[in-house]
């Protein structure tokens, strides 16, 4: 399975959206640091998930969200 997610900053009063096979160990990199993008918003919560049987729907899910914010 994989997943479309959304995680919050509360320090930054941001979002970040992403995809992945394992929320939990996802979201353990963004709060470890490992994601440049999202550093400087530690800690992350996940606020938001959607399942996708394959990845290529989980990252169209991501694409589709991402899109609708841009508009």
């Amino acid at each position: 399975m994989y997943y479309f997610y959304i995680l919050y900053s509360k320090r930054r009063g941001r979002y970040y959206y992403g995809h992945t096979s394992d929320v939990d160990i996802r979201l353990k990199r963004h709060n470890e640091g490992w994601t440049k993008s999202t550093k400087s918003g530690i800690p992350w919560k996940v606020v938001y998930c959607e399942q996708y049987p394959t990845k290529s729907e989980a990252i169209k899910r991501e694409l589709e969200v991402k899109n609708w914010l841009k508009n």
